[in-house]
């Protein structure tokens, strides 16, 4: 997943509480949803900029051998401009682009 191409803002905006728990009519239940989402974006992100960075790893035990790797400077300046998981997610989620289901519900109604 690009997330370069998310149209997530950047820094932290305020949002409407209401607007965010109307599809849930629980704002905590609307916050795990999120949260959990944001979960799985970090972990993404994390995997991904581990298997970039592993391109430059040294496996030279000489503490000495210090240099300065333009490229991975570059690949970790592209990940600290990203918007935080917690913004992407809530985003994901005001645009309905997550799907999240709650057995406790279910059983309910099949009861």
């Amino acid at each position: 997943m690009d997330y370069k191409k998310t149209n997530a803002p950047t820094n932290t905006i305020t949002r409407d509480m209401m607007d965010l728990c109307a599809d849930t009519g629980n704002i905590y239940e609307t916050v795990a949803i999120i949260g959990k989402r944001a979960n799985q974006i970090s972990v993404e992100i994390k995997n991904d900029l581990a298997k970039k960075l592993q391109e430059f790893a040294s496996y030279t035990d000489n503490l000495e051998e210090v240099f300065e790797n333009r490229e991975q400077i570059e690949i970790s300046r592209y990940y600290e401009k990203l918007p935080k998981p917690d913004l992407i997610a809530a985003q994901e989620y005001e645009e309905g682009k997550i799907y999240y289901r709650n057995p406790a519900k279910e059983k309910d109604k099949l009861q």
